[in-house]
Order: structure tokens, then sequence, then C-alpha cells
């Protein structure tokens, strides 16, 4: 099975060298078990545009699809044997990254 874990963060709450080093640590941890298929941060929700081209609308916001107190600012991409496991592995993630997570299953 594979799960989407997102972190989620606030705009005022930039990573430190110390959390870098424990989401490295994770990593490894996904790599050397079998479970990493993807992982990357994301820009700030500043960045972000929401792209609508159904019948050729052509339209670009320049704004976010939600505007928060709080944001996605990465995920990991994780396959494992099931929900329990996926479970275990979000709270590894979140303690890693000192963030709150949010574990999601793909179809």
């Amino acid at each position: 099975m594979k799960f989407l874990i997102s972190v989620i963060d606030a705009p005022a709450n930039p990573g430190t060298p110390e959390e870098m080093v424990e989401i490295d640590n994770f990593n490894d941890q996904l790599r050397a078990n079998g479970q990493w298929i993807f992982a990357w941060g994301l820009q700030g929700p500043e960045s972000a545009t929401v792209i609508d081209n159904r019948s050729d609308a052509n339209l670009s916001t320049g704004q976010p699809f939600y505007v928060g107190s709080e944001h996605v600012s990465g995920m990991w991409i994780i396959e494992v044997e099931g929900e329990e496991i996926a479970q275990k592995l979000a709270f590894q993630a979140s303690k890693a990254c000192n963030r709150k997570v949010e574990l999601r299953p793909f179809h």
C-alpha cells in the first residue's frame, strides 16, 4: 500500500539544522527498509497558484488554493504492507520534522 505523509507547518516556523538531521535520519531509515518512494519540501504558499483550464478557461489565480495559518510544507510518499505500519511511520515522521503530519492512503 502507498501512503502520502504531508507535513503541516506554519509560515513563521522555519526548519532548524537539528530538525534536518532528524529528517535525514528518518529518510535513511525508510530507504533501508525499502519503504521510501519519494520525499521533498515545498516552497511557501506565497509561491503557489491555482490553475484552471477546464473548458479552455486558461485561468491562473496567482494565489494558493487555501489561505490559512497552516500549510503543507513537504511530503513523503511511502510504500508499506498496511495502514498500521504507515501510522507508525507517520508518528516517526512527525517526531523527526517536529511538526504535525497528515497520513493519507493512495487509491
